[in-house]
C-alpha cells in the first residue's frame, strides 16, 4: 500500500511542476503580446507626433506665404522687426485635428527671424498627442529666399565658355550652353537642343567640343559635377521693380543709402576701406573703349552705406575695396528709361572673405569691362546686367600704313575705329601680338547674372584673340545665404534644410 501511494503522489507532483511550466510560458507570452501591443501603441504615438511637428512646419510655411509673399525687401524686414510674428517672441501653440475635426494633438513653434543680412529662417515646431502627451518629436527647418546670386553664372541667352575658364559653382543658361574650360559644379539649360550661334548646328542643351569631354590643355575632364538639361527656366523680368525699390530706398536714405541723379554721363565710385567711398561726375567718355574723357566736378566723399545701395540714375565707374561693409551698386535710368551701364577697368576687391563683406553690383544694361582694363582683373561681388549683358567688346588689332604703323582697335563690326578713319586701316597680321588687345586674367569671386551672352575673350582664325587668356570664375558661398541688400529674391521661402532633434 505505501508502495502504490507514492507512486500516485509522484504523479501529482510531475503534474504540478508541467502546469507551473506551462503557466509561466503563458504568463511570459501574455506579457511578450502585452509589451509589444504597448510598444507599438508607443510607436503609433510617436509617429503620430512627428506627423503633428512637420504639420506645424507646414503651417508656418503657409503663414509666411500669406504674411510676406509680394512685399519688398523692406517691407519683409519691417514683418519681423515690427509686426510680432507667430512664434517670435514667444512659442505658438495649436491644436491638430482629424477630418472629423477632432482634436488629436498638439504643435509648438518656436521662431529663429531672419538677421538683417540673411533671408533665413529657422522654425522648430515640437509635436505630440493627446493620449500620449510626454511622447514629443521635434523638427527644425531652415527656410530661405532664394536669390539671383544662387548661382555662379546665371544667363538668359546661350552662352559659350571658352577653353581656359575654369569655374567652381552652379551654371545655367536659358539658352544652351557650350562649356570648352574646366567645371567644377553642375551646368544645366533648359533647352533640350538648340541652335549654336557660332557654328550654326543643332547641338544638346549643354555640350564641349572636347573628344570625350576631357580638356587637354588643362588636362580634365570638362564636366567634373555632371549636367543637366532640359530645366526650368529662371525669370528675368522681376529685376526691373526690384530697381524701383533700390532707387526709393536711395531717395529716402533709408540705413544710410544714397542716390545720384542724372548728372552728366554719370558718376565715377571709387570705395575705400575706411568706410568712405569718393564720386566725381563724368562729362565725357570714349563711346568705344568705354574710358573717361573728362570730369564735370570735383571729387566728394560719402560714408558707404551698410546694408543699404548707393544708386545712381546714370551710367557708374567702379572700382575700389570695401571692409566690412555689405553695399548693392546700382545704374539704372529709370526716369529716362534709356538703360545705364556699370564700367570696371580696375580691381573690385573685398579686405574680407567670411561674409562680412558682400557687395552688389546692378546695371540696368551692361557691366562692361572697358578696354584699357588690369592686365590681371579681379572682381568681388554679385553681378546682374538686367537688359544686356556681363563681359568685354571684342577689340580687333587693326594697323594704318603708311603713318608710322599707328596701331589701333574697332568693336567687331562696327566700322569706326579709335583713330583716324577706315580708310587705310588693315587688319594686324597673324602673329604679331604687339598689334592684339591681349590681357592675361580675369577672376570674378562671386555671382554672375547676365541677359545677353557673357563672355570676356574672343579668338579668331589666327594669333589675334582679344581678352583674357585664363577666366576664373569662383563662387562665393557666403551669397547663397546672405544675398546683398536689395537684390532680387524669390517671393517665396524654400526649405533648405529638415532636421529632427
Amino acid at each position: 500500500m505505501l508502495k502504490g501511494y507514492f507512486k500516485k503522489g509522484s504523479a501529482l507532483v510531475y503534474i504540478l511542476i508541467i502546469m507551473s511550466a506551462v503557466m509561466i510560458i503563458l504568463t511570459s507570452m501574455i506579457q511578450f503580446v502585452v509589451s509589444q501591443l504597448k510598444y507599438s501603441q508607443y510607436e503609433a504615438s510617436r509617429e503620430e507626433s512627428l506627423q503633428i511637428a512637420e504639420a506645424g512646419i507646414y503651417f508656418y510655411r503657409w503663414y509666411l506665404a500669406h504674411e510676406v509673399e509680394g512685399k519688398t525687401a523692406y517691407q519683409v524686414e519691417d514683418f519681423w522687426q515690427n509686426q510680432s510674428p507667430l512664434g517670435v517672441d514667444s512659442p505658438y501653440e495649436q491644436d491638430f485635428k482629424d477630418p472629423q475635426g477632432g482634436v488629436i494633438g498638439r504643435y509648438s513653434i518656436e521662431v529663429t527671424p531672419p538677421d538683417p543680412n540673411s533671408t533665413i529662417v529657422v522654425v522648430q515646431s515640437t509635436g505630440w498627442t493627446i493620449k500620449n502627451p510626454n511622447s514629443t518629436r521635434t523638427v527644425r527647418v531652415r527656410f530661405r529666399r532664394p536669390s539671383w546670386s544662387e548661382y555662379l553664372v546665371l544667363s538668359n541667352a546661350s552662352v559659350r565658355f571658352g577653353d581656359g575658364t575654369e569655374t567652381f559653382g552652379l551654371l545655367h543658361s536659358n539658352g544652351g550652353i557650350r562649356f570648352d574650360g574646366i567645371a567644377h559644379n553642375i551646368v544645366s539649360s533648359s533647352q533640350e537642343t538648340y541652335v549654336d550661334p557660332d557654328t550654326g548646328i543643332t547641338r544638346p542643351g549643354v555640350w564641349t567640343a572636347w573628344t570625350n569631354e576631357y580638356n587637354t590643355n588643362m588636362d580634365g575632364d570638362v564636366f567634373q559635377a555632371g549636367t543637366e538639361f532640359p530645366v526650368s527656366e529662371e525669370d528675368f523680368t522681376g529685376v526691373s521693380a526690384d530697381l524701383a525699390l533700390m532707387k526709393s530706398a536711395a531717395n529716402s536714405g533709408i540705413n544710410g543709402s544714397i542716390y545720384f541723379g542724372h548728372s552728366g554721363k554719370g558718376q565715377h565710385i571709387i570705395l575705400k576701406d575706411n568706410g568712405t567711398f569718393d564720386s566725381r561726375t563724368v562729362s565725357q567718355y570714349d563711346s568705344f573703349t568705354n574710358a573717361i574723357k573728362t570730369y564735370a566736378s570735383g571729387w566728394s566723399t560719402h560714408n558707404i552705406p551698410n546694408n543699404g545701395v548707393i544708386f545712381v540714375e546714370n551710367n557708374v565707374w567702379l572700382e575700389g575695396k570695401i571692409d566690412n561693409k555689405r553695399v548693392t551698386v546700382a545704374a539704372a535710368d529709370i526716369i529716362g528709361g534709356g538703360g545705364a551701364s556699370v564700367y570696371i577697368g580696375n580691381d573690385i576687391r573685398y579686405t574680407n572673405y567670411d561674409g562680412s563683406d558682400i557687395l552688389g553690383i546692378i546695371g540696368q544694361n551692361d557691366i562692361e569691362i572697358i578696354k584699357d582694363s588690369e592686365n590681371d582683373l579681379q572682381i568681388d561681388g554679385a553681378l546682374i546686367a538686367q537688359t544686356g549683358r556681363v563681359g568685354r567688346d571684342y577689340y580687333s588689332g587693326y594697323y594704318r600704313s603708311g603713318n608710322g604703323g599707328e596701331k589701333g582697335w574697332k568693336i567687331l563690326g562696327g566700322n569706326t575705329y579709335q583713330w583716324g578713319n577706315s580708310a587705310g586701316w588693315y587688319l594686324c597680321l597673324c602673329g604679331d601680338l604687339s598689334c592684339v588687345d591681349h590681357k592675361d586674367s580675369i577672376t570674378l569671386f562671386g555671382a554672375m547674372a547676365t541677359n545677353g551672352r557673357y563672355g570676356f575673350a574672343y579668338t579668331d582664325s589666327c594669333p589675334r584673340d582679344s581678352g583674357y587668356t585664363d577666366r576664373n570664375l569662383v563662387y562665393d558661398n557666403n551669397l547663397l545665404y546672405y544675398p546683398p541688400p536689395y537684390f532680387p529674391t524669390s517671393p517665396e521661402y524654400s526649405l533648405d534644410m529638415w532636421d529632427e532633434l
